[in-house]
């Protein structure tokens, strides 16, 4: 304890081990965030992306912290010994955890949603039990140890000070760094090594005060050897794991700053997932495609100017690119990582006809929303083709407010349509959708088409103007034909329009009303 910086007056002196507490609780606060945020990612990626999944996740792991920072009185002898333990058990589960919940997602089956859900708050509620047990045993072997340097306000203010400012530098590097590069199970096994060398770091510092060193050096040499081998196992277990969660066979998987991307490949064909939710299947998806482009762009007759918005896979600008008319098609996607790939790919460049590549394309990889605030452009066709509403983020892009954005850059004469779910499964939702284009004064048409990978699939076209069937559509399509666009149109008394609000973003009924439906049909 007298290892004290020289050079300093007296009262600015820091020693060593007193430096060691205050660095290690950036350390733990980093870490305990790490396994907060994984946590919550985890249970959006494979439970649904949702909000309730993040906000369930956050709220218990707080109460657990609350519950070990309560348990931490009846820790009384032996305060550093008690440290090192807990670091060294926060390492192992926490850095644990994403690779311990990618193997029981893979192993429990696709029906087994309750088992899978009491593993992961039993996950989180231990691991935020003993994050909740940390800062307060360094408060008090900070003032045990340095009893004559600390009133107790400023203790705190030390404290608090270094856990706020561990917790910021995560949350930023997070969603930025650390999921993009290292992915989530190595990013958990990382932080939990943090742990461990701060229980390292403890038991060097401390050598002259703990009772049999020995075995503590053991515990720690073993927790470091288990999450070593974890971290170089990474990559072998996310393949075993997402090889049995999507059957076939995984020929791609990139982690982005948005999401998981994974495609697949199997005799039937090939499979794009986007944070474990299905967006296509090769051999069907040309129905769903051209449902969505070709009563729009048909209709209008000759358009010119195209907007897309989503459909970063390509897929439905090969659909458009089929009109020689079309001089431009401006593509908005948030993620560039889905357009990288399906631009570069072999495999995915077949399956878009290279449709990324023409140069009448423009891709633009920013949020739509923001896109429409910004841009002045008018277009004669607008194609909205977002993944569904499973989250709030999402859910904007269904509102009022993102429909009159869309009314602003839509011609007079022009037709957008939007991807809207299923009517069959998702009724409420798919006319909350309609109810919505409604409200800001679109004229609507709702159709639906059967694709045999999503079963009964809804559109909806939007425009000024009545929308009038199509005098022709382009040659050489294998679903759609003018004969069979009546049925399209028919709803029978099982996906007949209910009543439904309009979803605004002050109060996103959406979101809410597609989580119910969507959760029943998985029940």
């Amino acid at each position: 304890m007298n290892d004290d910086l020289r050079g300093l007056p007296a009262a600015s002196r820091i020693s060593l081990p007193e430096l060691a507490l205050l660095a290690s609780v950036f350390v733990i606060a980093a870490c305990g965030l790490v396994y907060e945020l994984a946590a919550g990612a985890l249970a959006s990626y494979l439970l649904g992306d949702s909000i309730l999944q993040f906000s369930t996740v956050i709220g218990t792991y707080l109460f657990a912290m609350g519950l070990g920072s309560w348990l931490s009185r009846f820790v009384e002898r032996q305060l550093i010994a008690q440290f090192l333990r807990i670091e060294l058990l926060v390492g192992l589960v926490g850095g644990l955890l994403p690779a311990a919940l990618f193997v029981a997602h893979s192993l429990l089956p696709a029906s087994a949603l309750l088992p899978f859900r009491v593993l992961l708050y039993a996950l989180v509620l231990l691991v935020g039990a003993l994050v909740g047990l940390e800062i307060p045993l360094v408060m008090r072997i900070l003032k045990r140890h340095f009893r004559e340097r600390y009133a107790l306000k400023e203790l705190v203010s030390q404290v608090l000070t270094f856990d706020y400012l561990g917790a910021l530098v995560v949350a930023l590097a997070f969603p930025l760094l650390l999921v993009p590069h290292l992915g989530l199970i190595r990013t958990g096994v990382f932080f939990g090594l943090m742990n461990a060398v701060v229980a390292v770091w403890a038991l060097w510092l401390f050598r002259g005060e703990l009772r049999r060193w020995r075995s503590h050096a053991l515990a720690c040499a073993a927790v470091i050897g288990v999450l070593a081998a974890a971290m170089v196992g990474a990559d072998p277990l996310t393949t075993w794991s997402e090889d049995r969660f999507y059957g076939d066979r995984v020929i791609l998987r990139e982690t982005s700053a948005y999401q998981r991307v994974v495609v697949t490949s199997g005799p039937a064909g090939v499979r794009l997932f986007l944070n474990g939710n299905l967006q296509f299947h090769s051999r069907d998806e040309y129905r769903y495609h051209e449902a969505l482009v070709h009563p729009a762009l048909a209709a209008q007759g000759a358009p010119r100017r195209v907007l897309v918005l989503g459909g970063g896979d390509g897929l439905a600008l090969r659909e458009i690119l089929k009109y020689p008319s079309v001089e431009r098609v401006t593509l908005v996607d948030l993620d560039a990582e889905v357009t990288r790939l399906f631009s570069e790919q072999p495999l995915l460049r077949s399956l878009n006809a290279d449709a990324l590549r023409s140069p009448k394309v423009t891709v633009i990889n920013t949020d739509a929303f923001q896109w429409l605030q910004q841009t002045a452009e008018v277009f004669d066709a607008i194609v909205i083709d977002f993944p569904d509403p499973t989250n709030f983020s999402l859910g904007k892009l269904y509102t009022t407010s993102f429909y009159q954005l869309v009314d602003q850059h839509l011609a007079a004469g022009g037709y957008a349509v939007v991807q809207t779910t299923s009517p069959l499964m998702a009724r409420k939702s798919f006319w909350t959708v309609a109810s919505t284009l409604e409200a800001v004064g679109f004229s609507v048409t709702p159709y639906h088409a059967h694709v045999p990978s999503f079963g009964e699939w809804g559109f909806i076209l939007a425009s000024r103007r009545p929308w009038h069937v199509p005098a022709a559509f382009p040659a050489g399509l294998r679903f759609l034909t003018l004969q069979g666009l009546p049925a399209l149109l028919d709803f029978p008394p099982d996906m007949a329009r209910v009543p439904a609000e309009a979803n605004r973003l002050s109060n996103q009924v959406l979101v809410q009303e597609f989580e119910r439906e969507w959760g029943r049909v998985q029940q």
